[in-house]
């Protein structure tokens, strides 16, 4: 068995990836307060659907700021990987929680439907500018870092839509103010909680896909064995796993029937020239080879362990 890596992770800033959080958990905490009272004086459902999510932000935020810590601690005998599958597990959790808070907002929504209730509009508009302003900058704080961390990913995908959210409330707020639609608290309230299905049902799908160590939708397996079995005294690359450990380590393990008996030095030249192809066509940076010869075992790409 052969075990090689090739580094390719962004270990770079996570100190200030973790300001960046604890920034916006503090500014969160602060809207969420604000809209809350906001939301009991006025009477706005939506205003307090968007505290309700502007609370699961913060929830999200610690998640994933702890998560950002723990994958800093090293690795150990009782935690071989360490913790480096805590942020997955970060957008996991976040990702339900969208879900959940939009069940509660359309039930919410249903029964105001029935029922609507005068709002105090003004209140309703100031407060839901504070919070556009405050999730804005968030928004603006976690951008770049989503762009390649899946736990950053759910925490800006949590703040990003409550600042939408925010902004339909702000545009229910002024036609409340103007037009007396009260009903239309209610019917934003409705495609804020559809939003938050949409968004958070593709970010459980990824995460959940990671965590079950499902092959990564842009690698095609038969691609990575045909690239491998063009190489010289390869027979045929089987038993294939690929999975993602983290965002940014992508493992392959498998088998490797070769054409001859080789030497362990012809071995470590030929998996220098896998490791190669495999980081440079499909960016798999953790490649484990078990080489064999004359081996009767099953020879399927997938086998059924």
């Amino acid at each position: 068995m052969s075990h090689s890596h090739l580094h390719n992770h962004a270990h770079d800033h996570k100190d200030l990836k973790g300001q960046k959080l604890l920034i916006s958990i503090v500014l969160n905490i602060v809207i969420t307060v604000a809209q809350v009272i906001g939301g009991l004086v006025s009477g706005s459902l939506s205003l307090l659907s968007d505290a309700l999510h502007n609370f699961s932000d913060v929830i999200s935020l610690i998640v994933s700021y702890i998560a950002s810590l723990l994958t800093k601690q090293k690795a150990s005998i009782n935690r071989t990987f360490g913790y480096k599958r805590a942020e997955i597990l970060a957008a996991f959790i976040n990702a339900s929680t969208l879900i959940v808070v939009a069940v509660l907002l359309i039930i919410e929504a249903v029964k105001r439907f029935k029922t609507p209730e005068e709002v105090e509009s003004g209140l309703v508009i100031w407060l839901s500018i504070v919070a556009i302003i405050g999730n804005g900058l968030s928004v603006l704080l976690l951008r770049k870092d989503s762009k390649n961390n899946i736990n950053m990913r759910s925490a800006y995908l949590h703040l990003f839509t409550d600042m939408l959210a925010s902004v339909a409330v702000l545009v229910g707020g002024l036609l409340m103010k103007y037009y007396q639609v009260f009903w239309v608290d209610s019917l934003l309230t409705l495609l804020i909680a559809l939003y938050l299905i949409w968004v958070g049902y593709d970010l459980l799908k990824i995460s959940t896909g990671m965590l079950m160590l499902f092959t990564p939708t842009n690698i095609n397996i038969k691609d990575v064995v045909r690239a491998v079995n063009k190489l010289p005294k390869v027979n045929k690359l089987h038993h294939v796993h690929i999975w993602n450990l983290s965002d940014h380590e992508l493992h392959l393990e498998a088998h490797l029937d070769l054409k001859e008996d080789i030497s362990t030095t012809a071995f470590n030249s030929l998996l220098l020239d896998i490791e190669t192809i495999l980081h440079e066509k499909f960016n798999i940076n953790h490649v484990t080879i078990q080489p064999e010869f004359n081996k009767e075992d099953p020879k399927e790409v997938i086998v059924q362990d």
